[in-house]
């Protein structure tokens, strides 16, 4: 198996949340999100290139000639772009979908609850200054 075939599912999967995650959207809002996506792309890309040919050349990992596609950038073979291409599309659809959420029943209710303490702790000074006679 190669490790061009190993990096395609987690590309599939992040390229359809990525665009899920821009559902809803207005067109400047798409927009600004793939443009901040591709900027943040190209520092990752650049950085991957640099610390991963850094790290191949000393030793610290290496790869199986027949699993790799052939292509390298600085010593990096091309697969190894694919994770950091995942992370910059992953992350920010993940936030934008978790932040989209309906709320939860359990934090309706903490506030719903705030909303009592509250309350009771109003009526509760009412009460004392009814029982002063204020």
């Amino acid at each position: 198996m190669t490790y061009a075939l190993i990096c395609v599912p987690f590309l599939a999967v992040a390229i359809v949340i990525a665009l899920l995650a821009t559902r809803g959207m207005t067109a400047r809002e798409r927009r600004r999100r793939w443009l901040a996506t591709a900027v943040a792309g190209v520092v990752l890309l650049v950085l991957t290139a640099v610390f991963d040919s850094f790290m191949i050349w000393a030793g610290l990992f290496g790869y199986a000639d027949g699993t790799r596609l052939g292509p390298t950038v600085g010593l990096a073979p091309i697969e190894d772009f694919a994770y950091p291409i995942a992370a910059v599309l992953l992350v920010p659809a993940v936030w934008s979908l978790v932040l989209r959420a309906p709320r939860t029943r359990a934090s309706g209710a903490r506030r719903a609850g705030g909303a009592r303490r509250a309350g009771g702790a109003q009526r509760a000074g009412h009460e004392r200054r009814a029982h002063r006679g204020d």
